[in-house]
């Protein structure tokens, strides 16, 4: 037995920049690697990306989850309110990022579904330390990465959309993404980023390129002429697309 892996990184280059990653079936499930610099990440494609379970929990938040629910029935005086402090929020954290490296992983292998159920789990993790972290500032050193994980889920349902050639279901998730990233800074005060988040500019704009690229298909482009006759209120014209759209999609069925 060798543990040197010099042979596979030799077959497997890394490339600056860009996320490399393959899927394939071990020995005890579904796996994906992802090439780094130096070596190789390999996660499970179910559960906890390291197949760890802490506490014999699928992960941190499903152990700490259940003890803000024991905790808010318990009768025990002595039971004090449950909260996160810093070594729990580091955990869950830590546990976070390993996600955040499987989802990019989803993401380059065009796999939109997995990569959106990912970011709901990490969504729900940063709003679950959101209630209970101890403080404002423990609660913003994990909820600060909202904003990334947000445009993440929007990429991925948008890119969802463009696969399936709809267009317009991809403009309106991206601008749906937007929005939900507004209300975040407002939620929490921090209006004054919204204009300077990276995150709002780049789905802006990758909505502006949508907009301005012809359709590529003829389904595509009855979907793009359909919400142009419904956006100028041409319900005739509307209609009548909509009939060449559903005799088209029903013939390529």
């Amino acid at each position: 037995m060798t543990f040197d892996l010099t042979e596979m990184l030799q077959d497997w280059d890394y490339k600056p920049g860009q996320v490399v990653a393959r899927r394939f079936q071990g020995k005890d499930g579904e796996k994906i690697q992802l090439r780094v610099d130096l070596g190789i990440l390999q996660m499970n494609v179910l559960g906890r990306p390291d197949g760890k379970k802490p506490m014999g929990y699928e992960s941190w938040f499903h152990f700490y989850r259940k003890r803000s629910e024991q905790a808010s029935t318990s009768a025990d005086s002595e039971n004090p309110d449950f909260a996160l402090g810093s070594e729990e929020c580091g955990r869950l954290q830590q546990e976070s990022i390993q996600y955040h490296h499987r989802y990019i992983c989803f993401f380059q292998l065009k796999d939109y579904e997995a990569v959106e159920r990912d970011c709901i789990r990490n969504l729900e993790v940063f709003s679950f330390v959101d209630r209970f972290a101890e403080s404002d500032d423990l609660s913003w050193s994990v909820v600060q990465f909202t904003p990334q994980l947000t445009m993440m889920r929007t990429r991925a349902r948008g890119e969802a959309r463009l696969q399936e050639s709809d267009r317009d279901a991809a403009l309106i998730a991206i601008e749906a993404g937007i929005t939900e990233l507004a209300e975040f800074y407002r939620d929490h005060e921090r209006e004054e980023l919204i204009e300077q988040s990276g995150e709002i500019l780049s789905l802006r704009g990758w909505l502006d390129e949508i907009r301005r690229k012809p359709p590529q298909n003829e389904i595509e482009r009855l979907r793009f002429a359909l919400a142009e006759a419904i956006r100028i209120e041409d319900y005739e014209t509307a209609a009548e697309v909509r009939d060449q759209l559903r005799k088209l999609q029903a013939s390529e069925s």
